[in-house]
């Protein structure tokens, strides 16, 4: 996640989960409990990131010059703030398939007319659940457009099918994928030939990213457990994660996360800590019945070996 600082921290939002949208305050409640990273405003809890009890997991982002927002609101539907999404959906939902058959039934709405203005926040989303489905949901058309995305990554830029057409001068896509018929599940959709193909660039634009992350997840070993995905996972965020570099911009990542789905383990670390924080979904905690959040320390974090012990 890339922000000018870190604003949130790990957090849960127990079951009937009580909430009013900015838009039209209208009362929602949460009918699954769900562990992430966000923070606490004055109508609701802004979820950034999270998964749900049911391993479905959604992540927020910024979208480029893509969103097409909802000014007057039609009353037969659901009517919410872009940055309400994940939090409804994570809360209603239990898989992409569930979401899939509701899309028509959300509407995402410009701060025009809003009870709280908000102005008109440019967000897509990433989203993925147990059965390895991976999907965006992009607001270029009301409702919801959702792309299917077996590749695994996502960038800000607008047009996901114009990213993909970039990135076959670097990756030699198996006949499946160019087809559009790759299985769920699919952890690998080229050839794993790069002979002839370029090579990523090393800059910090979202494309040269995208490039990137989906060209090193491709050269890397599929991993076989959760440890062995962890590890991967932060070695391949190595390369797209952006340094404080307030001169020239900004922006930098001010924490990088990730979640499995199958044991509902949530993986955490601020930019400056160099140290992983976990938060795992319990049994437990669904009968839990308020909200808790946990302050991760944003600096350095080390382990020290006491050299006078043999």
């Amino acid at each position: 996640m890339d922000w000018s600082q870190l604003q949130s921290s790990l957090l849960f939002i127990p079951r009937n989960y009580k909430w009013h949208s900015a838009f039209d305050n209208k009362k929602h409640t949460s009918q699954y409990a769900m562990i992430g990273v966000g923070h606490d405003n004055s109508s609701q809890i802004d979820v950034l990131d999270g998964v749900n009890e049911y391993g479905l997991s959604i992540q927020k982002l910024t979208f480029k010059n893509g969103s097409k927002l909802i000014v007057n609101p039609t009353n037969t539907k659901t009517s919410l703030a872009p940055f309400e999404l994940p939090l409804y959906l994570l809360g209603c939902f239990k898989s992409i398939a569930d979401i899939e058959g509701h899309l028509a039934e959300i509407q995402l709405m410009s701060g025009k007319n809003a009870v709280k203005s908000y102005g008109d926040p440019e967000l897509h989303y990433a989203a993925m659940d147990p059965t390895g489905r991976t999907i965006l949901l992009e607001p270029t058309e009301q409702p919801l457009k959702l792309e299917e995305n077996p590749v695994g990554v996502a960038t800000n830029v607008f047009d996901f099918k114009k990213q993909l057409e970039r990135l076959e001068a670097y990756l030699d896509f198996k006949s499946e994928f160019s087809e559009q018929y790759s299985p769920l599940g699919t952890t690998k959709v080229s050839t794993g030939h790069f002979a002839g193909k370029k090579v990523p660039s090393s800059s910090y634009t979202p494309s040269a990213r995208f490039i990137r992350a989906a060209y090193y997840k491709e050269r890397t070993d599929t991993p076989q457990d959760e440890t062995n995905a962890i590890v991967s996972t932060w070695h391949l965020l190595n390369s797209v994660s952006v340094p404080k570099s307030k001169a020239y911009q900004r922006n930098y990542s001010v924490y990088r996360a990730a979640a499995c789905l199958e044991s509902l383990t949530y993986y955490f670390e601020p930019y400056n800590r160099l140290g992983i924080t976990t938060l795992k979904l319990t049994k437990k905690m669904l009968r839990w019945e308020k909200p808790h959040f946990y302050p991760v320390a944003d600096r350095l974090s080390t382990y020290t070996v006491n050299a006078d012990k043999i």
